[in-house]
């Protein structure tokens, strides 16, 4: 059985007077059952406020529609396990039945839209705080070593394996669709007039389209979750790697990217998850 170990952290950077980043982080593990782990990150946009707002409200529906499965209720209460279940359960080996409030990839649909539609919601009925918000959003659920990651906008999520960090999302910006079609290289992102430019955000009328992955986590793996002000202010993967991985604890990791992230400038608001996956 893996065992989860998590830090966050969000910071308003040199540049930006307002925090618009929300974070959350939240990690149950029952006696004698698989860890449940949510992390949630969202980088806000829009007018007077309407950024962090945004974003706030975007990480209130996403925990709202995970309350169920975070209650983390034992199913052996409600289950009729057979013989073959009970032996799996105390091996620690054991899923139960895949139901609407449990299975990960329906919930993290659903929290997705209903993050969507509370922003848009809020941009529409407030339209003096809130201006055009919106809210790039990335997030991972896990039950065990099965997650499931999302994301919309240009925050991302990593995974530290081995050594090697490997962006698992996908940025829907501008300049990620001109790395793809072959006409600028992928270091000029972070140098691009146009960098900050995105086509996909939480806020937008109607459903959003976000995009899963599904990763099989072991030990030894870090998950990272970041806005872009980390990101794009350390663009080294070395030097992410090198840090992570000397750190006592996820927390420590945090607080380290961070400082490192302001020591290059802190251009935007800086926010940042490390969950390390233990057995």
């Amino acid at each position: 059985m893996i065992k989860l170990r998590a830090g966050f952290l969000t910071d308003p950077g040199h540049v930006r007077e307002e925090n618009e980043d929300s974070v959350w982080a939240q990690v149950v593990a029952p006696v004698s059952w698989a860890p449940i782990g949510l992390f949630v990150i969202c980088d806000g946009m829009g007018g007077h406020m309407g950024g962090k707002y945004a974003s706030y409200w975007a990480v209130e529906a996403v925990k709202s529609e995970f309350g169920n499965l975070m209650a983390a209720k034992d199913p052996r209460a409600t289950l009729v396990l057979t013989s073959e279940d009970v032996k799996a359960v105390q091996q620690g080996t054991y899923h139960p039945p895949r139901t609407v409030e449990t299975d990960l990839e329906m919930v993290t649909k659903s929290a997705i839209q209903k993050a969507n539609q509370v922003v848009y919601d809020y941009s529409k009925h407030k339209p003096r705080q809130a201006a055009n918000a919106g809210t790039t959003i990335s997030m991972m659920a896990l039950r065990g070593p099965d997650a499931v990651i999302a994301n919309v906008g240009d925050s991302r999520t990593y995974l530290l394996r081995d050594h090697q960090l490997v962006q698992i999302t996908r940025d829907h910006s501008l300049v990620a669709s001109l790395v793809a079609e072959g006409q600028i290289l992928p270091e000029e992102i972070y140098t691009h007039p146009r960098r900050n430019m995105i086509y996909r955000y939480l806020g937008q009328r109607g459903l959003v389209q976000a995009d899963l992955f599904h990763q099989e986590l072991k030990p030894g793996d870090f998950i990272v979750l970041c806005s872009d002000g980390l990101w794009e202010m350390l663009p080294d993967d070395h030097l992410i790697i090198e840090i992570i991985e000397q750190a006592e604890d996820p927390q420590s990791s945090c607080q380290a990217l961070v400082d490192a992230a302001n020591q290059a400038g802190g251009e935007d608001n800086i926010s940042v998850v490390v969950v390390e996956v233990g057995s």
